[in-house]
């Protein structure tokens, strides 16, 4: 999911997105306007806690056991033995390979669910209406309300808002209730053999190695996604030993436990390392003047530059000097306008979309009480309000047509049925949420 434009955007859902762009081009997809991803190993700032990086070997109790593999395909089997001494020569230790490859397999899911990543485009008033959807702003405030003097701590210590951690905790893995189950050595081993992204996926792989010998978790634990995403906001091994920290003090950065701590302090401490300034908006809601321009929305400007030529806040005055701006038009002159700071750039860095950014800082300000946005989106249909879209979401079912979830949230799933439905009754599979759609499941 790159860059949205003219509101459109590419997005891959239930991956639960990431510190994807994190150490360098994220294995996962975007979000769906979703998961992009980036940029390259890069040493921990002397800002992080020194807890951060802990590299020792801990070999006791590991055993002296030779890999077992569970495999039944012999190439695989023949890459490891390979692999395991390039993964030596960079300092994994013999005893720590062998326990956590011992009955990896090759999974051909694995490779499928890489062969397959089918692009679903959606507007971005559609997205946004997923991503903030009211459900996940209340969940959040809980989240926020439950963890709260974790993250206090941890926006004293970063100063990066503790609505803003959230924020992207309830984006990557809906606060928790999605980290991934898969065994990850497994995932990346049966992805750096399948070759496309072999090295990137080796490189992955050697890196997770090097977090099990430092101790942090054992193999059994160490689950992810599919293509290697782990934890509560969803850190690929390589950012993962970048940024992670062990903020609880235990001797462990422990991103998978029940306790968030660890995983929302490295979320903080990441955004922090990429320039988070605390008390700027990642946005702020505008009113253009008659006659405004695209291209005049590239510029840089200070807000009080900008108030100069007519691009002011929604009260009519100037917007707040919060540092140099433009102006983001994500579905065109014809959608609401917003001014973007350098905060905007921060979330990309964590994964390059301009959706996902104004996602994660949209449902940041609402889960602190924000508004929704004011401006109307030109959506060129007539939408469903929350509860409708669970209404649509149960109708649908009972008439047969696969919903997984009824959530109010219109992901790929159920973009699915609905066209499959509008096909089975003649009329155009254009998958919208319609109040025309509901009106005909009411009538059919």
């Amino acid at each position: 999911m790159r860059a949205v434009i003219l509101g459109l955007t590419s997005v891959l859902l239930g991956l639960g997105t990431s510190l994807a762009s994190a150490v360098e081009q994220s294995p996962r997809p975007q979000m769906r306007p979703g998961s992009g991803l980036i940029t390259t190993a890069a040493v921990v700032s002397a800002d992080l806690p020194v807890r951060s990086l802990r590299p020792q070997v801990r070999p006791d109790g590991l055993g002296d056991e030779t890999v077992v593999l569970a495999s039944t395909d012999p190439g695989f089997d023949r890459w490891v033995a390979g692999f395991k001494g390039r993964a030596v020569a960079q300092g994994i230790n013999g005893r720590v390979f062998d326990r956590a490859f011992r009955g990896v397999r090759f999974d051909p899911e694995i490779v499928n669910k890489d062969r397959n990543q089918s692009e679903f485009k959606r507007e971005i008033w559609d997205y946004l209406d997923s991503a903030v959807s009211p459900v996940r702003v209340e969940n959040g405030q809980k989240a926020l309300r439950r963890h709260r003097r974790a993250l206090q701590r941890i926006e004293a210590h970063y100063g990066v808002e503790k609505e803003v951690v959230t924020a992207v905790w309830g984006m990557e893995s809906t606060y928790g209730e999605r980290l991934g189950d898969l065994p990850l050595i497994q995932s990346l081993a049966t992805l750096a053999y399948d070759g496309r992204r072999g090295a990137f996926f080796e490189k992955q792989l050697v890196s997770a190695l090097r977090i099990l010998q430092s101790g942090d978790v054992t193999p059994e634990n160490m689950k992810g996604s599919w293509a290697g995403a782990m934890g509560h906001t969803q850190f690929i091994p390589t950012s993962y030993e970048a940024y992670a920290v062990d903020f609880t003090g235990d001797g462990k950065r422990d991103i998978w436990s029940d306790n968030p701590t660890d995983a929302l302090a490295s979320t903080a401490a990441y955004l922090k390392r990429f320039g988070w300034t605390k008390g700027q908006p990642w946005g702020v809601e505008v009113r253009l003047p008659r006659g405004f321009s695209t291209r005049a929305a590239k510029a840089t400007r200070m807000p009080s530059q900008w108030a100069a030529q007519g691009v002011v806040g929604l009260n009519g005055r100037a917007v707040p000097n919060h540092g140099r701006a433009s102006v983001y038009l994500p579905a065109g002159l014809q959608g609401p306008a917003f001014m973007v700071f350098d905060n905007f750039g921060v979330i990309k860095r964590y994964n390059n979309s301009d959706a996902y950014a104004m996602g994660v800082g949209h449902l940041a300000d609402r889960i602190g009480g924000g508004r929704d946005i004011q401006a109307s989106w030109p959506r060129g249909y007539n939408p469903l309000s929350f509860d409708e879209k669970m209404e649509m979401q149960r109708r649908l079912r009972r008439k047969g047509f696969g919903v997984e979830k009824i959530d109010g949230i219109i992901g790929p799933n159920t973009i699915n049925a609905i066209r499959a439905f509008q096909q089975s009754v003649g009329v155009r599979a254009d998958g919208l949420p319609s109040q025309e759609l509901l009106a005909l499941l009411k009538r059919s």
